[in-house]
């Protein structure tokens, strides 16, 4: 695996988003044009607390010898976070500063450092380079969905 361009995809992950979103108007933050999924505020909110998480995870594994880490249930954390209460602009805010900081953290990192491991209780041993991959797809992920809401909310104002 080539990290400095995973590195790079991760540390532009906030900018991503926030290009995904520009222009949404609060309606169309809470909107759910696709039935059955999440609002696009929704989306952001998971994306910012999954954030914290994998930052909290990725952190363990440089600082920690083979530490150990739980899961979360996305759907326990949109009902008990009050992800329609939420800010949009906060929550983009949260994934900048996460990303920003744990980027400075993964550029001071020797190559070796990244197969420090962590024990998920679930998925069992992974590494850091593996936990770095999980959350930047996790982000591109997500922004295809809102670009999709994006396309049918267009369409619904024609």
């Amino acid at each position: 695996m080539v990290l400095n361009p995973l590195i790079e995809e991760y540390a532009a992950g906030g900018a991503v988003l926030r290009r995904a979103v520009a222009g949404f108007s609060e309606a169309q933050f809470d909107a759910v044009p696709i039935p059955g999924k999440w609002s696009t505020r929704q989306v952001l909110c998971h994306i910012a607390d999954f954030e914290l998480v994998y930052a909290d995870r990725m952190k363990r594994v440089i600082a920690e010898d083979e530490p150990t880490f739980f899961g979360g249930d996305p759907d326990q954390f949109a009902a008990g976070l009050a992800y329609d209460q939420r800010d949009a602009e906060e929550e983009l805010q949260v994934v900048e500063a996460v990303r920003a900081q744990v980027t400075r953290i993964l550029r001071t990192l020797d190559v070796a450092d990244f197969q420090r491991i962590g024990n998920h209780h679930e998925d069992g041993p992974l590494t850091l380079a593996a936990l770095l991959e999980k959350i930047a797809g996790h982000l591109q992920h997500h922004v295809r969905f809102i670009e999709e809401k994006r396309v049918v909310l267009e369409g619904m104002q024609r």
